[in-house]
């Protein structure tokens, strides 16, 4: 693990392979985002993508509902979790009509994808586990055709802010991720080189009985806390006990404790070659060794 990382990559891989039998039944809310993202496929107009990536498909809803869109296309559900990727499957068999869905156990910060080879990016609720939003937005840019899509959902640092802040009044370690703002993750996108970006914010507001189910009910999705800076010993009863004294004053009339979800959903499309990328700094220009023109001397 770097140094640097905010996330243990490896208990985040853990926390979702663990959650992979209980994932579906759990991510209302996961669903519920995942259906607006689909609305956003209606900018494509005509166009057929030929290669599609659900990047943390998680059991894999969004890549069966990519293939159902377009039965033709190559459709590869890449997830982290390979018992993630165990949940894939059709939901009425095997279709000879249709073309299978490829399966990826790969990180999304490191794409083992080739150049130029993708017509869409779809990616519900996976990019938050990424602490490094340019590099990922380097790679995704590589591996897009020019005028591909990039249509991902993330959350935002509004995200359990009851959570964190009932855990912060007792104890000085951190429990809730961080998640970026709208404004970051569209600077990041710009950085990128990415065209015309369009980025929305939803507030979803959940409600429990208490805040142990709230944290189960965390557990079933993966969502556990996977900072590298993490306490690795368990949460003592009386820090969590202190933490739901706190949670208290958000209880509503309704007797419930709510949870906020901040969500940004953005799509942006890939630029033609050329286009200056920021790097480190400067700006960097990439170009297909394909365009690059040969000129032949004669031989004798």
């Amino acid at each position: 693990m770097n140094t640097q990382d905010v996330f243990d990559h490896r208990q985040v891989r853990r926390a979702f392979s663990r959650a992979a039998g209980s994932y579906s039944a759990a991510a209302a809310l996961q669903r519920e985002i995942e259906s607006r993202l689909f609305e956003s496929l209606d900018y494509l107009g005509d166009q057929v993508p030929t290669s599609i990536l659900d990047l943390g498909s998680g059991p894999g809803t969004g890549a069966l509902e990519l293939r159902r869109r377009w039965p033709k296309a190559r459709v590869v559900a890449m997830d982290l979790a390979l018992p993630m990727l165990r949940q894939v499957a059709p939901k009425r068999g095997w279709n000879p009509l249709q073309r299978p869905i490829d399966r990826v156990c790969a990180d999304a910060r490191a794409l083992p994808l080739a150049d130029d080879s993708v017509d869409l990016i779809f990616s519900n609720l996976c990019l938050q586990w990424v602490e490094d939003l340019d590099a990922l937005f380097v790679g995704f840019r590589r591996v897009l055709r020019p005028g591909g899509l990039l249509l991902v959902s993330t959350f935002g640092p509004d995200t359990l802010h009851e959570l964190r802040a009932s855990f912060a009044a007792a104890d000085a370690a951190d429990h809730v991720s961080p998640f970026p703002a709208i404004a970051a993750f569209g600077d990041a996108l710009m950085r990128a080189g990415f065209r015309d970006p369009v980025l929305d914010r939803d507030v979803d507001v959940h409600r429990h009985a208490d805040m142990a189910g709230l944290m189960r009910g965390l557990r079933e999705l993966g969502a556990t806390n996977a900072l590298a800076a993490r306490r690795r010993a368990l949460t003592g009863r009386g820090r969590f006990a202190a933490a739901q004294t706190a949670y208290e004053q958000w209880r509503g009339e309704d007797g419930l404790l709510p949870a906020t979800w901040e969500t940004i959903t953005a799509m942006a499309w890939a630029p033609a070659h050329g286009q200056p990328i920021r790097e480190g700094g400067e700006d960097v220009a990439r170009f297909p060794a394909s365009g690059i023109p040969v000129r032949r001397r004669g031989g004798g």
